[in-house]
Order: structure tokens, then C-alpha cells, then sequence
């Protein structure tokens, strides 16, 4: 059974800079795209960045763009999200999701394809 720990979650001010990580265990974490998915209070969660099983292809919300990066190290099963440039409508819940099954590239971004998550991170970025 996949797990994922988030951690790196905290409070920042705005324009200041976070780094969150996603540790897998329980599977063969090479092998699954990785997503990151935020949830503000009242709100949708909604996608953040997505990244390929072998790190060649990253994938973003326009809303991050250019400020957040996804990568993975898949020698330590962990999937990272650089954030920097936070501004206070980055503040949310932060989840990690392993997509542990094939599906079409185009549906990357979307909360479905993801059977595995985790606990999520706060993230608060003060103005």
C-alpha cells in the first residue's frame, strides 16, 4: 500500500519562498506521475503542478507558473514543490497524490487520476 507524507508547510510572508516534500513509501514510487493539489478554506481543490514518472515532463496551473517547480528524486521516493514568489491567495492545504494507474497524458491535471494522497501541509503566506 502506497503512502505519502507532506511536510515543509509553514507560515511565510509574501514573496518569501517554501520548499514542500512528498515522501512515498509502499510502492514503486518510479513508476507513478505525482501531483500536487492546494485546498483554500471554502474553496475547490484545485491542481497545482503534476510531474511525469521520470521527471521529463512538469505541468502547471497559470496560476503558479514560472514561480513553483516540481521536480522528483526517485532514488529517495520524494516529489518536491519549490514555491517561490508566494503571494497570500497561495495560502491552502498542500496534497501530494501518486497517480498509481496508466491514464491519458491530458488528464493530468485533474484530481481523478490520483487513487493516492496525502495528509496535506498548511501553507500560510501572510501580506
Amino acid at each position: 500500500q502506497v503512502q505519502l507524507v507532506e511536510s515543509g508547510g509553514g507560515l511565510v510572508q509574501t514573496g518569501g519562498s517554501l520548499r514542500l516534500s512528498c515522501a512515498a513509501s509502499g510502492g514503486t514510487f518510479s513508476s507513478y506521475a505525482m501531483g500536487w493539489f492546494r485546498q483554500a478554506p471554502g474553496k475547490e481543490r484545485e491542481f497545482v503542478a503534476a510531474i511525469t514518472w521520470s521527471g521529463g515532463n512538469t505541468y502547471y496551473a497559470d496560476s503558479v507558473k514560472w514561480r513553483f517547480t516540481i521536480f522528483r528524486d526517485n532514488a529517495k521516493n520524494t516529489v518536491y514543490l519549490q514555491m517561490n514568489s508566494l503571494k497570500p491567495e497561495d495560502t491552502a492545504v498542500y496534497y501530494c497524490a501518486a497517480a498509481l494507474s496508466s491514464f491519458a497524458t491530458s488528464a493530468i491535471r485533474q484530481a481523478l487520476v490520483y487513487e493516492c494522497w496525502g495528509q496535506g501541509t498548511q501553507v500560510t503566506v501572510s501580506s
